[in-house]
């Protein structure tokens, strides 16, 4: 019975001193937001960290696009756990059909201009788990100067007054864009 005392406080403490460290490295590390609109009366939110352009621990100003965030490979779309994409109503995104429900969504971008936004049916994962097989779809975007330099990722979800909406995506000096519109 000691024996079976002694192996427990053995396990237990080891457990003590994992669960930390299982803890940090899921610790958020940037502030966290939630962007919602009424698109033709689809309501789409998307819920994602908002990184800085600085460093978190050394406040040295990083590079993104092509540094940070590498050409030709995967990027979460934001910090910490991936990026939700949520509708009430199926979508045609860029021309893509996406039914109703929630999606993590991933972007590739491309050192030549434009990137892909992956919307990815796996949920809840930590943003680095990424499964190709679990992708929906891979949808152009476009990209363009932004308007100013943004030194925190911004996603905003901007309805146009004639119907339908554009997603956008802003850091550093870039901005990615692609339309949406709720499917009838």
């Amino acid at each position: 019975m000691k024996q079976f005392s002694r192996s427990l406080l053995a396990l237990s403490l080891s457990l003590v001193v994992a669960l930390p460290a299982v803890a940090q490295e899921k610790q958020r590390v940037s502030p966290h937001e939630t962007v919602k609109a009424d698109i033709d009366g689809a309501t789409v939110t998307i819920v994602y960290g908002r990184p800085y352009s600085k460093d978190p621990k050394s406040g040295a100003t990083r590079k993104i696009w092509g540094e940070l965030v590498p050409f030709g490979k995967v990027w979460r779309t934001g910090a910490d756990e991936a990026t939700l994409l949520t509708t009430t109503q199926a979508l045609d995104i860029g021309g893509t059909n996406i039914p109703a429900g929630t999606y993590s969504l991933f972007t590739l971008p491309d050192e030549k201009g434009g990137a892909k936004l992956i919307v990815n049916k796996q949920t809840g994962q930590w943003g680095t788990k990424y499964d190709e097989k679990q992708d929906l779809a891979r949808i152009d975007m476009k990209k363009d100067a932004a308007d100013k330099a943004t030194d925190q990722f911004t996603i905003a979800l901007d309805k146009n007054p004639a119907g339908g909406g554009t997603l956008k995506m802003t850091w550093e000096n870039t901005q990615y864009s692609v339309s949406l519109k709720a499917k009838k």
